[in-house]
């Protein structure tokens, strides 16, 4: 097994980890990790969809956790 493999269980085990939270910040922080974690691993395998999903998704959950701490 080598290090791309590593970062691809890494973000897995992040991303189905923020789906037994029950705190919204806490989901949001921890998939956004997933995510940012299987975007560069899309990106080491060559795979733009999976990086780009992810991409977006990590956006997406970092741009929530900067205007959910505004209110």
């Amino acid at each position: 097994m080598n290090y791309v493999e590593l970062l691809g269980y890494l973000a897995m085990l992040l991303v189905g980890l923020s789906f037994l939270m029950k705190d919204v910040i806490k989901l949001r922080f921890v998939n956004a990790l997933g995510c940012i974690c299987f975007s560069i691993y899309g990106i080491l395998i060559g795979s733009f969809p999976v990086a780009a999903l992810n991409g977006f998704v990590a956006c997406t959950n970092i741009y929530f956790l900067i205007n959910n701490n505004k209110d």
